[in-house]
C-alpha cells in the first residue's frame, strides 16, 4: 500500500491550477487520488488497531479526512482548495478532543504527528499538571519511542510561564507549550515506495509511548 505518483501529481497540478474551473474539468483525477488516500489511512487504521486500544477498525477513514475546499471567508488566500490530502486519526475521526495521529500528504511537504493539538482548557491543565509531578515520565514515553523532549513542537507556546508556574520550574520550557506534538518529515519517494506503510507505521509507532502520556495526563 502506497501513495500513487498519480495522486502527488494531480495534488501539484491542482497548486498550479487552484480554481473550480479547472478543478470540474479534472474531477475524475481528484476522485482517483481520494480514493487512493482513503485507502492508505483505511491501511493505517488496520495497522493502528493492533497496536493502540485506542484505536479499532470501526473508525471510518472518511470520517478523518480533511475536505480539500478551503473555507475562505476569512482568509486573504482565496484559492478554493487545498493543495494536500491530511487526516486526523481517532476513535471520533477528525474531530477528537484528545491525542490522535495526523497525516499531512503533499508532494513536497508529507508529515506524520501524533499529539494533542490546542487541548481545551481542562485537558491542557491536566497534561500540565502531570509533566510537573511526573516530567521524568514524559521523558521515558519520549525516550522508548527514541524521542526527546527538545523534539516536541516549540511553534505553539506561551511567551511567559502558565498561570500557577513559576519561571524557575525545572520544567518552563515544556509547560509553556499550548500544543503537544511529536512530527516526522517523510519524503515523497518513501510514501510513493511499497513500503510506504510500513514506513508510516513504524514512525507512529515510536510515537505511542507519547501519546500514552497524554492519554493517562487527561483521564485520570
Amino acid at each position: 500500500m502506497k501513495i500513487e505518483k498519480s495522486t502527488f501529481d494531480f495534488l501539484n497540478n491542482l497548486k498550479e491550477n487552484n480554481n473550480r474551473e479547472w478543478f470540474q474539468e479534472n474531477k475524475p483525477a481528484y476522485e482517483a487520488a481520494l480514493a487512493n488516500v482513503t485507502a492508505f489511512i483505511e491501511a493505517i487504521i488496520v495497522e493502528l488497531s493492533k497496536l493502540d486500544p485506542h484505536i479499532n477498525t470501526d473508525i471510518s477513514a472518511k470520517k478523518c479526512l480533511f475536505r480539500i475546499y478551503r473555507d475562505v471567508r476569512f482568509s486573504k488566500n482565496k484559492d478554493p482548495y487545498k493543495s494536500w490530502f491530511a487526516a486526523g486519526i481517532s476513535i471520533d475521526g477528525r474531530k477528537l478532543a484528545g491525542p490522535e495521529y495526523y497525516i499531512h500528504i503533499e508532494p513536497e511537504g508529507t508529515f506524520l504527528a501524533v499529539g494533542y493539538w490546542r487541548p481545551e482548557k481542562q485537558h491542557l491543565d491536566a497534561i500540565r499538571q502531570e509533566i510537573d509531578y511526573s516530567a521524568e515520565e514524559l521523558f521515558k514515553a519520549l525516550e522508548k519511542g527514541g524521542w526527546k523532549a527538545e523534539e516536541m513542537s516549540a511553534e505553539d507556546r506561551l511567551q511567559r510561564p502558565p498561570a500557577g508556574y513559576a519561571a524557575d520550574n525545572p520544567h518552563i520550557d515544556l509547560l509553556k507549550h499550548r500544543s503537544f506534538i511529536l512530527h516526522k518529515n517523510i519524503g515523497r519517494k518513501d510514501m510513493e515506495s511499497p513500503k510506504a506503510l510500513k514506513t508510516v507505521i513504524e514512525t507512529y509507532s515510536s510515537m505511542i509511548p507519547f501519546k500514552d502520556f497524554i492519554h493517562q495526563a487527561i483521564e485520570q
